[in-house]
C-alpha cells in the first residue's frame, strides 16, 4: 500500500454521545432538567408566571445544546462570539516592499 488512509467525514461523530452530544452538553441539559424538576415540586402551580419559571431551566439548557449549522451547538457559537470580541488581534501591515534598513527611528 501507499500508506494512504481514508478518514470518513463523520469520524468525529463516533466519539459523541448519541452521535450528537459531548459530555458537557448532557451535563448542561440534565442540570436544567433537574432544576426544573425541583421547581415543579417547590413552586405551587397557580399562575402562568410560575409555570414559566418552572420551565425556564429546561428550556435554557435545551436551547444551549441544540445543534447549529457550522458550529457544534449554540453553546459553542456563543463561546466563539465571546472569544472573537475579547481576544482581538491587531495586525500591523507595513506593505509588501518595506525594507527594515530604511526604517526611521
Amino acid at each position: 500500500m501507499n500508506n494512504l488512509y481514508i478518514i470518513p467525514a463523520n469520524s468525529k461523530k463516533g466519539q459523541l454521545i448519541f452521535n450528537v452530544f459531548r459530555s458537557i452538553d448532557l451535563v448542561v441539559f440534565l442540570t436544567g432538567v433537574g432544576v426544573s424538576l425541583i421547581f415543579f415540586v417547590a413552586i405551587s402551580d397557580n399562575s402562568l408566571l410560575s409555570t414559566l419559571i418552572k420551565l425556564f431551566p429546561i428550556c435554557t439548557g435545551g436551547f444551549l445544546v441544540v445543534p447549529v449549522p457550522n458550529y457544534h451547538n449554540v453553546m459553542m457559537f456563543i463561546r466563539d462570539v465571546y472569544l472573537f470580541f475579547v481576544n482581538r488581534r491587531v495586525y500591523f501591515w507595513k506593505g509588501w516592499c518595506v525594507r527594515d534598513e530604511y526604517k526611521e527611528e
